[in-house]
């Protein structure tokens, strides 16, 4: 029975090792994400793959997590995106690596709070701040 309270510990400590990095991992890409978003630039897959880059570098995350859990938000090789100055389109996916996806929802917040400022008079359709 000790086994399985300690497997079920071990479990629940990796866990929370996890949450707690993604949580980390998102509040760094979001603050990477809204030097572009202040500026006005959208999100590009050039930009998207510089925002991934920039964040998975991060010294302060590196510091803070260990190389196991570090590699658990590295994008696999298997799943190759363009490098393009095109707009970000995912389609209907939402299979996305964790950088990609805390950029893209951090660039519809941004497209939200941009729409709901405007009146509704002088709406206009816009396409989505990230480009899709």
């Amino acid at each position: 029975m000790n086994e399985l309270t300690t497997h079920h510990a071990d479990h629940g400590l990796a866990a929370l090792r996890f949450q707690t990095a993604a949580r980390d991992l998102e509040h760094i890409v979001r603050s990477i994400a809204a030097r572009y978003i202040v500026q006005q630039v959208p999100l590009t897959w050039r930009l998207l793959h510089a925002i991934e880059a920039e964040a998975l570098t991060d010294l302060g995350f590196a510091s803070r997590h260990d190389a196991l859990m570090l590699g658990l938000f590295q994008r696999p090789s298997a799943l190759p995106y363009p490098e393009t100055d095109d707009p970000v389109d995912f389609g209907a996916s939402n299979a996305l690596p964790a950088v990609f996806a805390f950029a893209v929802s951090v660039y519809e917040e941004a497209h939200r709070n941009a729409a709901r400022a405007v009146p509704a008079q002088d709406t206009v359709r816009r396409s989505r701040a990230w480009g899709g």
